[in-house]
């Protein structure tokens, strides 16, 4: 091994790879076998060369990270709310990581009953995930997921409530997830392709028998649909939700009778997407049938739940998408988008009344919380804003008067949210789209282009990243750092036809916007090449690759996390997780004419031989959906390319997986080493 102070350099071994008469030679196919010990040394190498690199910055770093915790109520509980005259908290404690989880009979000021205490779960482990609580209806036993690893793959257990006991029932290779049938002995559950981890198989357990003589429900024979199976908020079905990227099809059972065979709700159509509530006699069903392209709401019986019996409640609008409903006794809820906004809608169901709940302003996020009871009026909702922080809000649908159950708590005796602002802008695009980014800084800091400023995006899957408080980014806007979240296409921010146009033949436009906006943030003097900073993860982190090769010069340094980088190689690997269900998002590369255009972006097959900007990349030994070896393939082409004298660093966690690392203050030790990182660029050292 080469002297550590000097950058590692991984083996070139050659491997063609051969797809539509074309031949790519991919040299560091090698480092995709995590059992290798040369594999190891590579990645412990590039750990090493890290903290050599940055051992300056440490002290700085670990300054930030206690920063950062210090802001953190450390004492803190959750709004309790009802279930089944239960109520339930989880509840954290002062130097502790993990939360607890409690309950509470009937009236808050009940004796309190420990359900789980994670920081006594987590010792000893490197990595700790608790998922998927599920009490049965008569309140006695608990059902629980745990992952030691961070791969996603959960053992499902269950407790009993009256002696604490974990009984021997125990599943392997599951979603984390399951549901009780009425009669408080029969446990539906999902479990996963043991190598691909997609979700293919529903069973049903009756308590105390052996995993073996569990009876298979369903199995999704289809590589790009996953399963899964959860209870209706009316408690009257078990539902088998089968989904893909484009498509969806559900199967229902009564929760009363659970030996009986799911029945068909409506089969599936390539392209029809749907999702279903129960409330009364009905099923509302939240679709995109015939046209709906920012979806609508129909109703259909309990009996009849074909396609040819829905009938439109709420028609579809160009302009507003329907996101979501929350059914209620005397109420439905429906959350909307329009130009971009959150709105939350109340009416009855003989829709004689309907109001919105007012908000201000363009960079908030609102929307409805934990509202399990079905027979209330009052609904629980969120909302915070780049300059406010969260508060969660239980408002009477009936006489329209708000509490105020929560106000996140910023422990910081400087922090004054009147020294911040927040604004709305427009970039556009090479094509002339309007693309709207939610900006926000410090009053003081001077808008002359000298500020430093972070830009963040995603832009795939429809996911929209709202614009959001957050205690950790204050390190950076104290700092005189301005934040920005792009708003590109790939995500519905402005509705469907939003990610419609970022996604298949159109994904380049995810890429473009990114950079169109960057160029909009220096031309409007927010910033300048000098001072701007690039950041996505995941799919965002494929974002940054392609951003890096088309417009290095626009950015003095990028942070891509567990960034999906080798995207054909990946994407003809139907053996890795999630590849076929990825096929609706990317194109499948089989198909010559989508081989070619991912070809065309990416970012591993796209390094060039130019300059980059400064690197931090990031990545866990266990992901399960971007897997490590993408990253570190890429920083390895990375260093053979590259024509400059910038830092490049590939920052592996050796025990966690695609989330990072598990307990809320660990986590925190990864936002202060990306902090870090920007402020050495700006030389910031305090």
């Amino acid at each position: 091994m080469k002297n550590p102070v000097e950058a590692p350099v991984a083996r070139i071994i050659p491997k063609e790879l051969k797809k539509h008469n074309d031949t790519r030679i991919d040299n560091y196919y090698w480092l995709n076998d995590r059992e290798d010990q040369n594999v190891l040394d590579y990645l412990n190498a590039e750990n090493e060369f890290y903290h050599q690199e940055t051992a300056h910055t440490k002290d700085f770093e670990v300054s930030l990270y206690e920063e950062m915790k210090a802001r953190i109520k450390e004492d803190d509980a959750s709004v309790p709310y009802k279930f089944n005259g239960y109520w339930y908290i989880v509840r954290y404690e002062k130097g502790k990581g993990y939360p607890i989880y409690i309950r509470k009979k009937d009236h808050l000021d009940a004796e309190e009953e420990l359900l789980f205490d994670c920081n006594v779960m987590a010792e000893g482990q490197s990595y700790f995930k608790l998922v998927g609580l599920s009490v049965s209806p008569d309140n006695t036993m608990i059902a629980f997921g745990i992952d030691n690893v961070g791969r996603r793959e959960y053992q499902l257990q269950i407790k009993s409530l009256i002696t604490q006991e974990v009984f021997s029932d125990t599943i392997a290779h599951t979603t984390g997830s399951s549901t009780w049938a009425n009669d408080n002995c029969t446990l539906f559950y999902t479990k996963k392709d043991e190598q691909t981890l997609r979700s293919n198989k529903i069973y049903k357990h009756k308590i105390g028998d052996p995993e073996e003589s569990d009876t298979l429900i369903f199995t999704e024979d289809d590589d790009t649909f996953g399963v899964a199976v959860y209870k209706s908020k009316s408690r009257k079905f078990i539902i088998i939700a089968c989904y893909s990227t484009l498509t969806n099809e559900f199967h229902i059972l009564n929760a009363d009778t659970p030996d009986e065979d799911f029945k068909m709700f409506q089969p599936r159509i390539r392209g029809l997407e749907y999702s279903i509530s129960h409330y009364d006699s009905a099923f509302y069903i939240l679709t995109n049938y015939d046209g709906a392209l920012n979806f609508k709401l129909m109703k259909t019986s309990e009996e009849h739940t074909e396609i040819e019996h829905w009938v439109e409640v709420i028609a579809h609008r160009n302009n507003v998408l329907l996101e979501d409903i929350d059914i209620f006794k005397d109420y439905l809820v429906i959350s909307e988008r329009s130009n971009g906004l959150n709105h939350i809608r109340i009416t009855s169901w003989d829709f004689y009344e309907s109001y919105y709940l007012p908000f201000d302003g363009e960079t908030y996020t609102a929307g409805t919380g934990t509202n399990v009871d079905f027979d209330t009026e009052i609904l629980r909702y969120s909302y915070n804003s780049m300059t406010n922080p969260s508060a969660v809000i239980d408002f009477n649908m009936r006489t329209k008067q708000k509490e105020i159950k929560k106000e996140q708590e910023v422990l910081d005796p400087k922090f004054d949210k009147h020294n911040y602002t927040s604004e709305r802008i427009w970039a556009t695009a090479q094509d002339g789209t309007k693309i709207p980014m939610s900006l926000v800084r410090r009053k003081d800091t001077k808008l002359d282009g000298n500020a430093p400023l972070l830009q963040y995006a995603y832009g795939s899957y429809g996911a929209t990243i709202d614009p959001y408080f957050s205690t950790i980014r204050l390190s950076l806007l104290d700092r005189g750092f301005i934040y920005v979240i792009a708003h590109i296409r790939g995500g519905e921010y402005l509705g469907r036809d939003w990610y419609e146009n970022g996604k298949l033949f159109k994904k380049k436009n995810t890429f473009t916007d990114f950079i169109d906006c960057s160029k909009h943030l220096i031309e409007k003097k927010y910033t300048s090449a000098a001072h701007l900073y690039a950041m996505g993860g995941s799919a965002g982190g494929l974002l940054m690759g392609v951003i890096v090769n088309d417009a290095p010069n626009l950015y003095n340094g990028v942070l891509a996390a567990v960034p999906f980088v080798d995207v054909v190689t990946t994407m003809l690997d139907d053996s890795i997780p999630l590849t076929t269900g990825e096929y609706d998002e990317w194109g499948n590369p089989n198909d010559n004419a989508y081989y070619n255009y991912i070809k065309s972006y990416s970012p591993y097959d796209n390094v060039n031989t130019q300059s980059y900007p400064n690197l931090l990349i990031t990545t866990g030994l266990h992901d399960s959906q971007v897997q490590y070896w993408e990253p570190a393939k890429w920083v390895a082409k990375l260093r053979t390319y590259k024509q400059d004298t910038n830092k490049l660093y590939l920052v592996t966690n050796m025990d966690a997986g695609h989330g990072g690392a598990s307990g809320r203050f660990e986590a925190l030790k990864e936002d202060a080493q990306e902090f870090a990182f920007l402020l050495d660029l700006e030389g910031i050292t305090a």
